[in-house]
């Protein structure tokens, strides 16, 4: 209970493209508001915790969200990315500074990290107090039948066959080089396989509002938006190929998750993406828009190399299981308390496979 209130107070709010643009007097009094009530509660958590997170009580403390609160008990956190650290630019000053004051002073507390691939192992925290638990993939996420698709698609108003990109719009998706890539392939291809971008417009999206308004989105780039759950696997399902040019990841979740759908991913080569996609996706340099370009048009033309980007790629998604992460968060919980336990038996990636 404490994690999802938590959770629902520190979730950054996406924006529309018009308030992603620009702030209104109604806007910012707003988020003035929000902002001292999200403190005054941080304040209520950390008189609660103070109370509660001691000894005899409880033998641990998780958090799950970066920041924790007081406590005089082991804490085991857990790290899923460090983009505000490494890149500071890519997010809101405000963040950046949320991170200084409420991040940095508390990992000396911090008894036994948990992080979501070795890629993010950045900070100078002695190995043996950190522990990679990779993420699992939701069973619902799954190869479907097409006639279970295809009404899913017909509600979205989407076509029989598209290129799909998951994930709120922010700058280190490196969706305007994704858009001018994909504007530039012959005019028929975009035709018949348009550009889909599921996820709301997030921060600091002003160059990417700016080319989909005046170019992309009259070249066939769709801005889906929300996308609910329930309808994510039909999503997966149904595209010619997930495109995942990100500068940057924790873990990568889309592309496991399109794969555990059976589907093709071309993918940058960041770390996170690389490490774990085991070798099954096209990877690509974010920064080699030709390269984008040319293995977009690949994709969508040449039937054979796609599907040899789907075989095998629902071996690759089986790797990723909650009971996994669970038994891997049991045995670091171990490990904090001083009662280390064997680490449960690794298993090997796929081999790297020239796409």
């Amino acid at each position: 209970v404490l994690y999802h209130l938590r959770e629902k107070w520190d979730r950054p709010k996406p924006a529309t493209p018009s308030s992603a643009t620009g702030g209104s007097f109604k806007r910012r009094i707003k988020q003035s508001v929000t902002g001292q009530l999200r403190s005054g509660y941080n304040g209520l958590m950390s008189l609660y915790a103070r109370w509660n997170f001691r000894p005899g009580k409880y033998d641990l403390y998780h958090e799950p969200n970066f920041f924790p609160l007081p406590s005089k008990i082991p804490v085991v956190l857990t790290v899923h990315d460090l983009s505000v650290v490494t890149h500071p630019e890519w997010h809101p000053a405000d963040r950046v500074k949320f991170y200084e004051k409420h991040f940095f002073p508390k990992l000396g507390q911090v008894a036994h990290f948990l992080t979501v691939s070795e890629a993010v192992r950045v900070l100078s925290i002695a190995p043996q107090r950190v522990s990679r638990t990779y993420n699992g993939i939701r069973e619902h996420l799954r190869p479907m039948p097409r006639e279970e698709v295809v009404p899913v698609l017909a509600r979205l108003g989407l076509p029989p066959q598209y290129l799909l990109h998951v994930g709120t719009v922010e700058p280190r998706k490196n969706l305007p080089m994704l858009m001018k890539a994909y504007c530039a392939l012959p005019d028929d291809v975009r035709a018949r396989c348009p550009l889909v971008l599921a996820g709301k417009w997030g921060w600091r999206v002003e160059e990417a509002i700016a080319f989909f308004e005046t170019t992309a989105r009259h070249q066939n780039v769709l801005q889906l938006g929300y996308v609910a759950d329930d309808d994510l696997a039909a999503l997966y399902n149904g595209a010619r190929a997930l495109v995942f040019p990100t500068f940057y990841e924790g873990f990568g979740m889309p592309t496991i998750e399109m794969m555990a759908c059976g589907g093709a991913v071309l993918a940058s080569t960041a770390g996170a993406v690389a490490e774990t996609v085991g070798g099954q996706a096209h990877l690509i340099d974010p920064r080699d828009e030709a390269g984008w370009r040319d293995a977009l048009l690949r994709v969508c033309t040449d039937n054979d190399w796609w599907a040899r980007l789907r075989t095998g790629a629902e071996d690759v998604a089986k790797r990723y299981t909650w009971d996994r992460c669970a038994e891997e968060t049991l045995a670091a919980y171990h490990r904090a308390l001083g009662r280390e336990q064997p680490r449960p038996a690794e298993t090997e990636a796929p081999a790297r496979r020239a796409a």
